[in-house]
């Protein structure tokens, strides 16, 4: 690798490093006819960051150049940082070159916008479509839509990557246009309804004609910063649910503020971006797409915001103690569900384990479940223990009092889903 090289290969890796959407599942493109990778399955491999990020992707801007100033952004055009962009044969023999020698198994590939969004979106697909063309690199390919590209270009590009995106950017238009005000929401949800409908359109094809090229097989996802304006936890959350349900998407990312250089209208923060509210708001997905649970229980008016103190299950639990305790032993799926400190896996087993006989709390902890915090809301077959009209104050002071000292010692950068 020439000096040249390797030194816009350190510029512009640095500057994608803020995009944090870049998860690798969800494909199902195979290798064939002897090509080089396959994203099928395994055949990404993850690594992450020292604050969780995951990085398994080469993961670079195809320039920093951008055309737009957005105070948030280290490469607006105001921004005093070095400037550099690849060449479209670069990126491919960059990709080619990692893949070899096993450094990668797939590629995220964004980009600033110069000249304008088609100009931009051209250089992207001709970069991807190069790879899987002419290297038959049959490899994970996450392909950053570019805001205002010509639908011609977002079909080309959805027919070579795996899964593309566009970052929302701010949770409202009002804080967009504080902080971004050449940019709108309108902007992003016409890429994401166009290409939505045409991977509803290539499915349908897909029933009638068997040899249908796939269409983004892996989906569409988004990113919201976190922190840079003032938004509540159930404006963020609300925002996403909206997203979710209008256009199918796969995920919602929250990435935590971090203050690149000064400027009025952001927030006097830390260096280090805000990851225990960004962990709470995962939390709060993860009810939302895997629990069963409707984002207005979770935030409302009146709990507009999360308790960084306690998972937003328990909260929501401590909230609605009228539900429990609830029998382990005759309680449905979908209630199992709502019970802190048992997860999906877990509902699942004691589902499953109850049809050979009641369970009791030992067999529950041998399932796995977090029986320390379950204990207060359930009942099996041989509870002894039993909340008569409990505080649930008290109750919440009980659990975080006992769970201080294992919690305390898990630093920031390390915090986990449940």
């Amino acid at each position: 690798m020439s000096e040249r090289i390797r030194e816009k290969l350190k510029i512009l890796a640095d500057a994608a490093k803020y995009d944090v959407s870049c998860s690798s599942s969800g494909s199902n493109r195979k290798n064939d006819n002897k090509g080089l990778g396959d994203a099928n399955g395994s055949g990404i491999c993850h690594t992450y960051t020292e604050d969780g990020r995951c990085v398994s992707l080469l993961k670079i801007l195809l320039t920093n150049h951008c055309i737009f100033d957005c105070a948030f952004c280290v490469s607006r055009k105001s921004n005093d940082v070095k400037r550099a962009a690849f060449t479209v044969d670069e990126v491919v023999e960059l990709t080619m070159g990692f893949y070899r020698r096993n450094y990668i198994e797939g590629l995220f590939l964004s980009s600033g916008i110069f000249k304008n969004p088609d100009y931009t979106m051209e250089r992207l697909v001709r970069i991807v479509k190069r790879l899987r063309l002419e290297n038959n690199f049959n490899g994970y390919i996450h392909l950053k839509t570019i805001p205002g590209a010509s639908e011609e270009l977002l079909t080309e590009a959805g027919l070579y990557a795996d899964r593309m995106s566009i970052n929302l950017e701010m949770p409202t238009e009002s804080g967009l246009k504080l902080l971004a005000p050449d940019k709108s929401h309108d902007q992003v949800k016409k890429p994401l309804a166009f290409i939505e409908n045409s991977i509803v359109k290539f499915k349908d094809e897909k029933k009638i004609i068997k040899n249908t090229p796939k269409f983004v097989p892996a989906g569409q996802s988004t990113q919201m910063v976190i922190g840079a304006t003032p938004e509540t936890d159930m404006e963020i959350m609300y925002s996403a649910n909206q997203y979710y349900k209008n256009f199918n998407l796969k995920r919602v990312y929250y990435s935590g503020y971090i203050p690149i250089s000064y400027d009025e209208r952001m927030p006097v923060i830390g260096s280090q971006p805000p990851l225990l509210r960004e962990n709470r708001l995962y939390q709060t997905d993860w009810l939302m797409r895997f629990y069963g649970f409707d984002v207005y229980e979770i935030l409302n008016p009146k709990n507009p915001n999360l308790d960084v103190e306690i998972d937003p299950k328990l909260s929501w639990a401590l909230r609605n103690m009228e539900f429990f305790p609830v029998d382990i032993n005759t309680a449905d799926y979908r209630m199992i569900l709502r019970i802190p400190g048992i997860g999906v896996g877990s509902a699942k087993k004691i589902i499953q384990a109850r049809k050979f006989g009641k369970l009791k709390s030992y067999q529950l902890q041998k399932l796995g479940i977090a029986y320390n915090r379950a204990k207060y809301f359930i009942r099996c077959a041989d509870s002894v223990f039993q909340l008569n009209d409990p505080d649930p104050i008290h109750l919440r002071n009980k659990i975080v009092t006992e769970g201080s000292s294992k919690y305390t010692k898990i630093p920031q950068n390390q915090l986990t889903l449940f």
